[in-house]
């Protein structure tokens, strides 16, 4: 990410905090075990997306997107980039805060592990609880997961 000025920080938390969105997901695949999606997102109205250009310029990383409804975002993909950028913006998040530190915590477990099914199942709960907490801070457009869900997924069960 290189070294920001705290102003540009700020203003990105800011930005995250109004106009983002943090998403921790476990998603489907064939023939593989679940993989486990971290996002950090940015929306902006698409006639107005030069600070979505700007944010990326700052962070070194991302892409940017127009979608069919006239807005722009940028996404940010992967656990390792995640763990980076919210450990700058961290002490600048105000209202996101609670889920940018269970994401931000679930980025590390699997930094150290670098695969979900490395995890022992202490971990994999910890997971769930940081899953919990990230997306019941978010709207839903489909169905969320429940607590039992996730831990099925995870091979929690008794």
């Amino acid at each position: 990410m290189g070294s920001q000025s705290t102003i540009d920080l700020a203003y990105i938390a800011g930005f995250l905090d109004g106009d983002g969105s943090l998403m921790l997901q476990l998603k489907a695949r064939q023939h593989l075990p679940h993989r486990l999606m971290f996002t950090i997102c940015f929306y902006q109205d698409s006639r107005h997306e030069k600070p979505l250009s700007w944010i990326r310029r700052k962070l070194g990383i991302g892409y940017l997107s127009r979608r069919n409804d006239g807005m722009s975002e940028l996404r940010v993909n992967g656990y390792a980039q995640t763990k980076i950028i919210l450990g700058e913006l961290l002490p600048y998040i105000k209202f996101k805060l609670p889920q940018a530190k269970a994401m931000y915590r679930a980025a590390w477990l699997l930094c150290e592990k670098k695969y979900l099914r490395k995890l022992d199942p202490k971990e994999r709960e910890r997971l769930v609880k940081y899953m919990l907490i990230v997306q019941g801070s978010n709207y839903a457009t489909r169905k969320k997961k429940s607590n039992s869900e996730l831990r099925a997924i995870l091979d929690l069960t008794p």
